[in-house]
């Protein structure tokens, strides 16, 4: 049975489709950056911001906003696209990315960006960032709530248990984990390099809720979510699919960071139904 009602879930395709087009238009333009993985995230980032983040984009630092740490730091052009269509700041700023002394940056920059509540990069560092966000958060009497998303690959990172370990110790139970599982890093599929597997299970062990969902369908995600334990932190593993929505960078790792030409920009853009080419 839906759980969003089909305007809703309208919305959300419309949002994300958006988001897809700027991350292909910027990252082409700036000839560098993390597209495909970037297109990973895209169903997630719509999901977050236009139905999920309790955010006032005219006020980017308004003190109960929800949080959102984006732990795979290089998937960011998604997060910005994101930022930039809600309204948090010129959409032309995005032509920027990746150039010195912008508000921009290959990896968030909080303060220089609006909208972004935690630098990173430093894989494995995003869920203790965001431990620290939920309980500063509560001790300032502050019910709002916490999102991290992580790559699947810095999950083999063991910060990134002791932080889970925190998590429930805490009882941090306004802190959401999605976890884009795409089984993709830079050297090979994830479960060849080093299983992660079982995934559910060890959540389960370190004492958190866990639910699965499709990463790229926006009913599944939100199932996952409406089922929360309100005493305990929740753990999202999205199944999602690297480059997705393109079809020469869908499950290719090798073209995780190319260099996109402006004739693949357009390919790209042509394939997304847009009709747009390269803005320089």
């Amino acid at each position: 049975m839906p759980v969003l009602s089909e305007h809703e879930e309208t919305l959300l395709k419309e949002a994300a489709a958006s988001i897809r087009k700027d991350v292909v238009r910027m990252i082409g333009v700036a000839r560098s950056g993390h597209l495909a993985s970037s297109l990973s995230i895209v169903e997630i980032m719509a999901w977050l911001y236009w139905h999920i983040l309790n955010v006032k984009p005219e006020d980017p630092m308004w003190a109960e906003r929800d949080r959102l740490v984006l732990s795979k730091g290089h998937g960011c052009p998604a997060l910005y696209a994101a930022l930039a269509n809600r309204g948090f700041f010129d959409r032309e700023e995005l032509w920027n990315y990746r150039r010195l002394g912008t508000m921009l940056q290959g990896h968030p920059l909080v303060n220089r960006t609006p909208g972004i509540d935690a630098s990173s990069g430093s894989l494995g560092m995003g869920l203790g960032v965001a431990n620290g966000i939920a309980l500063g958060l509560r001790m300032r009497g502050l019910d709002s709530r916490v999102f991290c998303i992580t790559g699947d690959g810095e999950l083999q990172e063991g910060a990134i248990w002791e932080s889970a370990m925190t998590s429930t110790h805490y009882k941090l139970s306004q802190l959401t984990v999605i976890v884009d599982r795409n089984n993709t890093q830079m050297e090979g599929s994830v479960d060849q390099i080093m299983s992660i597997e079982p995934l559910k299970d060890k959540f389960i062990a370190f004492g958190w809720q866990v639910a699965e969902a499709d990463g790229h369908d926006f009913q599944s995600l939100e199932r996952a979510f409406v089922k929360k334990n309100a005493e305990k932190p929740l753990a999202i593993i999205a199944r999602t699919v690297i480059g997705k929505g393109v079809s020469f960078l869908e499950g290719q790792r090798y073209k995780a960071s190319m260099v996109l030409t402006r004739d693949l920009v357009d390919k790209a853009l042509r394939e997304l139904d847009s009709g747009g080419a390269l803005l320089l």
